[in-house]
């Protein structure tokens, strides 16, 4: 079921935008905040701004959001395989 909000037609009128323009950059910042907090997933927050998932990775990057979220013991995780594949890979 889909949800309606209410926005003042001057609000959408001061963004100088359409309302389909205003409600395509709502519904980016609203995927953008959800996903940040974790509230939804990378394939959810891609559905509600109609985006593949590779498209909202490009977004995520774009407004400077990590796709992927480690603690510190998978980020040195991360980082040695990253070395460690980047030596093989250079012969």
């Amino acid at each position: 079921m889909p949800i309606n909000i209410s926005i003042p037609e001057t609000i959408v009128l001061s963004t100088r935008q359409s309302a389909e323009q205003f409600i395509n950059e709502a519904k980016k910042a609203i995927a953008l905040k959800f996903y940040a907090d974790e509230k939804i997933s990378l394939g959810q927050a891609a559905e509600l701004v109609g985006l593949g998932k590779f498209e909202f990775m490009k977004f995520l990057g774009e407004n400077n959001t990590p796709v992927f979220r480690f603690d510190g013991n998978e980020k040195e995780e991360l980082q040695k395989d990253v070395e460690t594949a980047m030596r093989y890979s250079h012969g």
